[in-house]
């Protein structure tokens, strides 16, 4: 019977050099499906739902990066990251395939080919669409880089949360107590799910909110889960 080593793709040493690829292009389809989320979240509100239009969406733009920027100061970082970020995803999006360039172009009003002046016809007509994506892809480079100043809070929360249930779970072999593996895998899809939930609700909300009102009490629930994953984890360490 052949060993499952024996296709290239099944061994370990085949693996261990594909799995950064693997997580590379699953990060590259996360990021492209929230960046199109975020476009038609964006174009429900602009075109159907706020009377302001573009203008509400820019207020936001202009209030999360403000807020952003306080924070980073706050916690001794660098504001221009938060610009940075923003810059980078629009840059990402819209420099790297050239739309940033092509609407430069149109509006210095030069003669152009007829290829060229179908493709200036359909910007125009599509223009108020393009603009809400250009914000909103720098709204959700904002959002992200806030995203990323709740981090370390979050880890501390787990950190502490799992040393002090695996002190709980200690106690409770040493006193002849009982674990469970139901609760341990509860916990531990109830963080993902809160994580991508608070994510999401920070990414996509259409209005401007500090990202502290959902990132710290989600990290406090987290760390609930994370206490009570290790507390009942059955397995010996």
């Amino acid at each position: 019977m052949a060993s499952r080593n024996a296709a290239f793709h099944e061994g370990v040493v085949a693996g261990a050099l594909l799995a950064p690829l693997k997580i590379g292009f699953a990060l590259i389809l996360g990021l492209v499906g929230i960046v199109v989320v975020a476009w038609i979240v964006d174009w429900g509100f602009v075109l159907k739902v706020w009377p302001e239009g573009v203008g509400r969406l820019k207020g936001i733009l202009t209030a999360d990066l403000a807020r952003g920027i306080e924070l980073a100061e706050w916690q001794g970082g660098v504001p221009s990251a938060v610009t940075g970020a923003a810059n980078f995803m629009y840059a990402l999006v819209f420099g790297v395939t050239g739309i940033h360039d092509m609407g430069i172009r149109f509006a210095q009003g030069t003669a152009l080919s007829i290829p060229d002046t179908i493709v200036r016809n359909a910007y125009l007509a599509n223009i108020e669409i393009i603009e809400v994506a250009m914000i909103g892809t720098q709204l959700l480079g904002v959002r992200l880089a806030t995203l990323g100043m709740m981090v370390p809070l979050l880890v501390l929360v787990y950190l502490i949360a799992a040393a002090d249930g695996l002190t709980q779970r200690a106690i409770r072999r040493a006193c002849g107590g009982r674990e469970s593996a139901s609760l341990y895998h509860r916990a531990k899809h109830l963080q993902v799910m809160l994580l991508a939930m608070g994510g999401a609700l920070v990414l996509m909300l259409p209005v401007s909110i500090d990202p502290r009102l959902v990132g710290v009490p989600v990290a406090l629930l987290v760390g609930l889960l994370a206490r009570l994953q290790w507390a009942c984890y059955k397995k010996h360490l």
